[in-house]
């Protein structure tokens, strides 16, 4: 399914529109939002639940929950955001990443494994996100 996904973002580009194509991990506790189409492809990931530390420290500007959410680009460094996951259960019929599977997205990849969840984009820069350990670099 997981490859199902790259083939589906690539078949639905549309003309000036990004296609984002959702996924998640088999626990349900980490999901992300791909974009694809016109230019190059982004990723956004949130984490549900860990107990993990981010190796990230929180901005003063960031008031509400920290170590959720994650942002990369097809170049630069990956990002945190301030904000809590979406709640609940993921909604019916999106692709399930399963464990010991990878996908490329034009300069993005990531790979499910059991230990957690990790992408890269074509300058090295990242994230690996689990319930015990958030890293980025």
């Amino acid at each position: 399914m997981f490859r199902s996904l790259l083939l589906a973002g690539l078949c639905l580009a549309g003309p000036a529109m990004a296609d984002v194509s959702p996924f998640r991990t088999p626990s349900d506790n980490i999901r992300c939002w791909v974009g694809t189409g016109e230019g190059p492809p982004d990723l956004s990931c949130e984490i549900v639940a860990f107990t993990g530390t981010p190796n990230v420290a929180r901005p003063a500007s960031c008031a509400g929950p920290w170590g959720h959410k994650y942002v990369l680009l097809a170049r630069g460094p990956a990002t945190m955001e301030c904000g809590a996951p979406v709640r609940g259960k993921s909604a019916t019929g999106v692709d399930v990443a399963p464990y010991g599977v990878s996908a490329d997205w034009g300069g993005i990849s990531c790979i499910s494994e059991r230990t957690g969840l990790t992408c890269r984009n074509a300058d090295g820069h990242g994230f690996l996100l689990s319930r015990r350990v958030l890293k980025v670099w």
